[in-house]
């Protein structure tokens, strides 16, 4: 299935989403969940899985966006834990860490999606 710049566009949705939700845990909106940590239940991990890896698993931006996705999602994970310690600003300052995933994510999907539009 070939990717088209609107899959792209839905991928860099996905990845506002969780940002979204880990700001709403780390100022107490809403509660830390474990999915919302999880490769396999996060919208961008799925997306990965089922519309990306089957057919351009083999491209070396794929694997990258998937490190780096695990790297935001542990990042998330341990930000929430110090926030239900009571170590809230610490965890709130640790979103310029999750913004600087998502701008590795954000270069490797516009690497990716050249790459993909280049070969169709």
């Amino acid at each position: 299935m070939a990717l088209t710049s609107f899959d792209f566009q839905q991928a860099r949705v996905k990845q506002v989403l969780f940002k979204s939700r880990l700001r709403s845990v780390l100022y107490g909106v809403r509660a830390a969940e474990p999915e919302l940590f999880s490769i396999h239940d996060n919208p961008l991990g799925q997306w990965l899985q089922t519309a990306v890896k089957p057919t351009y698993g083999a491209y070396p931006e794929v694997r990258e966006i998937e490190r780096v996705l695990q790297q935001m999602l542990h990042t998330g994970r341990d930000l929430a834990a110090r926030y239900s310690r009571g170590l809230i600003e610490e965890s709130r300052t640790g979103l310029d860490q999750i913004n600087g995933y998502a701008a590795q994510i954000e270069t490797l999907l516009t690497d990716l999606e050249k790459a993909v539009t280049a070969k169709a």
